[in-house]
């Protein structure tokens, strides 16, 4: 069986952007604008001679209303379900959340493996600032820059 990555995280912390750059080729939709990205999106990948299947997926707020940021968790929560691997993706350049802390608690308790990246480190001067992020508990944390 083909394992599943899950890709989840804040709505424009650089979900897609990852998507894309592990594919090799531009198939999700980047904006900068919040909810461009509401269903899951799948894709078969290879990487060094083993298969997995890649999830993108919309934006996770943890507390919200609003009707289509409910629906964008959803749909992170069913992939994060149905994942052998989640990567759990926060913004750099914006620092830490209240929602990243929600997000990494609620990850600890999951039983599945969880890779915390930080995106958006692309210089000496933001990979300071990944420091800040263990306040959410992650005990590790990957900088990287997915553009």
């Amino acid at each position: 069986m083909v394992p599943l990555v899950a890709i989840v995280g804040r709505p424009n912390v650089g979900k897609s952007t990852l998507f894309n750059r592990i594919l090799g080729e531009r198939r999700a939709i980047v904006e900068d604008i919040p909810g461009v990205t509401r269903d899951r999106n799948y894709a078969e990948v290879t990487r060094y001679d083993r298969p997995f299947t890649l999830i993108d997926t919309g934006g996770f707020e943890p507390v919200s209303d609003d009707r289509l940021l409910v629906q964008m968790r959803e749909q992170s929560q069913l992939a994060m379900e149905e994942a052998d691997l989640i990567l759990f993706v926060m913004d750099g350049r914006e620092g830490v959340t209240p929602s990243d802390v929600e997000v990494v608690d609620m990850l600890r308790r999951v039983d599945k493996p969880v890779l915390y990246l930080v995106n958006k480190i692309d210089g000496a001067k933001q990979e300071e600032l990944v420091s800040e992020f263990y306040e959410t508990g992650a005990d590790d944390l990957l900088p990287l820059s997915a553009e």
